[in-house]
């Protein structure tokens, strides 16, 4: 079952939307799909969908709400990837994990107590990061996250398990920035690494022009037996 679902911020003087696919079944657990620069659009439902399919509660909040709610737009049309700029450059990313934080405590109470866990990807790879070390997330994964190198500060506070999927081809991550990941976070306890060598920004996307099927569905396999591991 699919539909939208309001959540009230931390402070409680707001609320936003999410979009929310259930299971079947009893969720095993809950995964949290962060939006790319691109709002909660189709792609996104799409991985909601196919979560709940797993067995998992999926929920994808709109984190530009501040901004506009229910902004979708496509990486493909070039003057709507240039308004998705415009908003990255807007977006308040601690409002943001905040945001993610109140889905969190919607997500257990749904579960009436279960384990949850966050996947993003591009803006939501970075949040992923932030995710994991800001909250009691119980597991994190971020595709091809933007700056990441910026918040190895912050690896100290990672404290349950987090997976990276890097494109070593990646038009907005130099190799110098991912260099630098691999430096900063290559021994901690609680953090995977995987890269994929040829392979460009978006190429897990669900549709559209930047997907590489082979190396999505190597990564996204390998996300799921992650969540499989520490969720289930």
């Amino acid at each position: 079952m699919n539909n939208t679902i309001e959540i009230n911020t931390l402070k409680g003087y707001d609320a936003f939307a999410a979009y929310s696919a259930q299971p079947a079944a009893r969720p095993k657990a809950a995964i949290i799909v962060i939006q790319e620069i691109f709002g909660v659009n189709e792609g996104i439902r799409a991985k909601c969908d196919e979560w709940a399919a797993l067995g998992y509660l999926a929920l994808a909040p709109d984190l530009f709400w501040r901004i506009r709610p229910g902004i979708e737009l496509d990486a493909d049309i070039p003057e709507q990837l240039q308004e998705a700029f415009g908003h990255f450059g807007t977006f308040d990313q601690q409002l943001g994990i905040e945001d993610i934080e109140a889905t969190i405590h919607v997500a257990r109470k749904l579960l009436e107590g279960g384990k949850v866990g966050a996947v993003g990807y591009c803006l939501g790879g970075r949040l992923a990061y932030m995710t994991a070390a800001r909250t009691d997330i119980n597991a994190s994964v971020g595709y091809y996250g933007v700056g990441l190198d910026g918040l190895l500060g912050e690896s100290h506070a990672i404290a349950h398990p987090l997976m990276l999927h890097i494109a070593q081809a990646d038009g907005f991550v130099s190799p110098e920035e991912q260099a630098r990941v691999h430096a900063g976070l290559d021994g901690h306890p609680k953090v995977t690494i995987h890269d994929y060598a040829g392979l460009d920004h978006g190429f897990a996307a669900q549709m559209g022009k930047r997907r590489d099927e082979q190396g999505a569905r190597l990564a996204d396999g390998r996300t799921a037996d992650f969540f499989a591991q520490h969720l289930g």
